[in-house]
């Protein structure tokens, strides 16, 4: 038996808020990845798009809507996540439990032809350099020529000046647009630990889920370097503000 709807959308709904704290401008660049797939699967018709490390699927949930006849696959490591997300948001995402990066993360997702586009937000910068390499390669191999990967995260330019400049104008945006401040991560986490319907689904993620943030070194111009050395013919800054970054990167 999993969640009940009424406590998913309270969960999910806190999940939103929590994330607005982590992310400067999070809707827009949302709806820049949005456009960015939106271009390359423009023509097909039932596009393959995957989000990794989808949470409970907020950006898969509103591809799934910009693209109805997409099949998007919600990607994540949270058995947690997973349930509240598709409780929420239906059928319109296909979940899938998987660690990105893990040995064997791509066959659990049993794609039966070529992904169209990947996307991914605020999620990579917990694998450290060679895993995320790897990652990229592997991304780079199920994607169809002109295929896409848009990765939002955050990211420093390679000038500490720069980098100083973009976290101040961040956090002045934030300062500007207060979000809801009930929830930060580590208090989202332990209200989920105290709701009993969710205990099952805590049990359940093990010590391992999440891991210690590892790429937070990496500047824009190496992940750009390592996307071409993945195998990506393009790839390139489509949107900033502050030190979020949104990349894109065409197969």
């Amino acid at each position: 038996m999993g969640v009940n709807a009424v406590t998913a959308a309270r969960w999910v709904e806190r999940w939103e808020d929590q994330q607005q704290r982590y992310a400067v401008d999070r809707e827009e660049s949302f709806t820049v990845i949005a456009d960015v797939v939106e271009h390359v699967t423009r023509g097909q018709a039932a596009p393959l798009v995957l989000d990794l490390g989808s949470g409970p699927g907020s950006l898969a949930a509103r591809l799934a809507c910009r693209l109805p006849g997409a099949e998007v696959l919600a990607v994540d490591g949270d058995p947690l996540l997973l349930e509240l997300g598709s409780t929420y948001y239906g059928a319109a995402l296909r979940y899938v439990e998987a660690m990105i990066g893990a040995p064997g993360w791509l066959g659990a997702l049993t794609l039966d032809r070529p992904v169209d586009a990947a996307v991914s937000t605020t999620a990579l910068h917990y694998l450290d350099r060679a895993t995320l390499f790897r990652v990229y390669r592997e991304l780079a191999g199920v994607l169809r020529p002109g295929g896409v990967l848009v990765n939002g995260d955050h990211m420093h330019p390679d000038s500490p000046k720069l980098s100083q400049l973009a976290a101040d104008l961040g956090r002045r945006h934030a300062e500007r647009h207060p979000g809801p401040a009930r929830d930060d991560w580590e208090s989202w986490w332990s209200g989920a630990a105290s709701d009993p319907e969710l205990a099952r689904f805590l049990a359940q993620r093990g010590s391992h889920r999440h891991p210690a943030c590892e790429g937070n070194d990496l500047t824009v111009s190496r992940h750009l370097d390592l996307l071409r050395e993945a195998g990506f013919a393009h790839a390139g800054v489509v949107w900033q503000h502050g030190l979020s970054h949104v990349l894109a990167a065409v197969r």
